[in-house]
């Protein structure tokens, strides 16, 4: 697509006089899309109050056939469904029954939902942690967008040319584009702070100067440079580049909709209930998951005598530091766990996904799971009090019991729920 030489300023101007985004500003000039009516007649209207006469009374405005504006980040509950959220609601996907986008709740739901798995692994001096309170380990982002229905254009590449020009591709066409990177590469973060082999979606928005916009979920927008992007992309090869947007407003049907909440459900009490095999992983890998794991996290916090114990594991103050920092990454990020396990969120899904065709009975075990964010909230709560002096406050044994409650209501709140499931899915 041949651009002309003073792309930008012409963008900018447009800007100025329309109130469109950058990216939808240039899309607009390079597809020759004449400026909206309203545009026009404000600009008028402007022209006209200064030359000191009277504007011209302005006519019924066609419609506006514009998209969305981006949303701005924030009160993100959970990283991934709060970034697709934004991401659908700017290419103007919206939901067959109520017309508004597709909510944070019904997407995360959708990606699987909740969950529970940890796994540690420590030696002399370090310790590292994996903790994760919604859907693991089937890929989140992958399931959320084929359950959501939407219209997806899905790109990766080995080449670092032809990723660059997938890039380009989703911003001609006036979409947020989300991108796979290393997050240890972006020029913002830390690296220190982060592991190596973590890789983070964020999403593209367009250009501003010679460096590009991205929202990276933390409430401000940031700044990079299109060789420091394309470094974070390449830098682990299994991701090939990975970048994808949406090319279109369809919206997916009540039916297929209803159809992805009940698989949705079905996949979370597998994992919750121990009755599902882990794609990838070795069987004896599932006592991490689920009611098992929480389990087996009880008995650890409550041995006070092997090497397996958390007494043993945090009497290292190395040790005991690393698990407090880990938890409090873990549960403020909002990308694989929250201090409330996303059960709140779980229960807003809940309570959406009973507006669906004949899933009505779903909005019954809503309040199950809004009393399981309390319990998930308190238990946090004391486990962060405690880690940082466990033996003094000889508060294992209290935090192991409190699990074990908690492990209980899970248990029932799956079965009870799936169960429902059940019946709806036979008719």
């Amino acid at each position: 697509m041949s651009q002309p030489k003073n792309l930008k300023k012409l963008t900018r101007a447009r800007m100025d006089r329309t109130g469109e985004s950058y990216t939808t500003a240039r899309k607009a000039i390079l597809t020759n899309r004449p400026e909206p009516v309203s545009a026009q007649r404000a600009a008028e209207r402007q022209a006209a109050t200064s030359q000191g006469r009277t504007p011209t009374p302005a006519q019924t405005p066609a419609q506006d056939t514009e998209l969305p504006e981006y949303p701005a980040p924030g009160n993100v509950r959970q990283y991934d469904a709060a970034l697709w959220h934004r991401v659908l609601t700017q290419a103007g996907v919206l939901h067959p029954l109520t017309g508004q986008p597709l909510s944070e709740a019904l997407l995360f739901g959708l990606g699987g939902g909740l969950g529970f798995m940890l796994h540690s692994f420590s030696e002399a001096d370090s310790l590292s942690l994996a903790l994760v309170t919604r859907a693991h380990p089937e890929p989140f982002t992958a399931t959320l967008l084929e359950r959501c229905g939407a219209k997806v254009r899905i790109r990766t590449t080995g080449n670092s040319q032809a990723a660059g020009a997938n890039l380009d591709a989703g911003l001609d066409e006036g979409r947020a584009v989300v991108v796979r990177v290393s997050r240890a590469a972006l020029p913002w973060i830390d690296q220190q702070a982060v592991d190596a082999a973590d890789t983070i979606d964020v999403a593209v928005l367009g250009e501003l100067d010679d460096a590009l916009l991205i929202d990276e979920g933390t409430g401000e927008l940031q700044l990079i440079s299109p060789a420091d992007l394309a470094t974070a992309r390449a830098r682990h090869k299994r991701d090939k580049n990975f970048c994808a947007w949406v090319p279109s407003r369809r919206a997916p049907s009540p039916a297929l909709l209803a159809t992805g909440v009940l698989n949705a459900i079905g996949q979370a009490s597998s994992r919750m209930l121990g009755t599902g095999d882990l794609p990838g992983l070795p069987a004896h890998y599932a006592r991490n998951f689920g009611v098992a794991g929480l389990l087996q996290f009880a008995d650890r916090l409550a041995d006070t005598s092997s090497e397996a114990g958390w007494a043993h594991l945090l009497a290292a103050p190395a040790l005991r530091a690393d698990a407090v920092r880990q938890f409090e990454q873990f549960f403020t990020e909002r990308r694989f766990a929250s201090a409330d396990g996303f059960r709140e969120l779980f229960a807003d899904f809940l309570t959406e996904a009973a507006q669906l065709p004949q899933l009505a009975a779903l909005e019954a075990h809503a309040a199950a799971y809004r009393a399981l964010a309390e319990r998930w909230q308190a238990f946090t709560t004391a486990l962060r009090a405690s880690l940082p002096n466990p033996q003094e406050s000889g508060e294992l044994e209290a935090l192991s019991q409190s699990l074990r409650a908690l492990a209980e209501a899970e248990s029932a709140a799956s079965t009870a729920l799936e169960a429902t499931a059940s019946t709806l899915r036979r008719g």
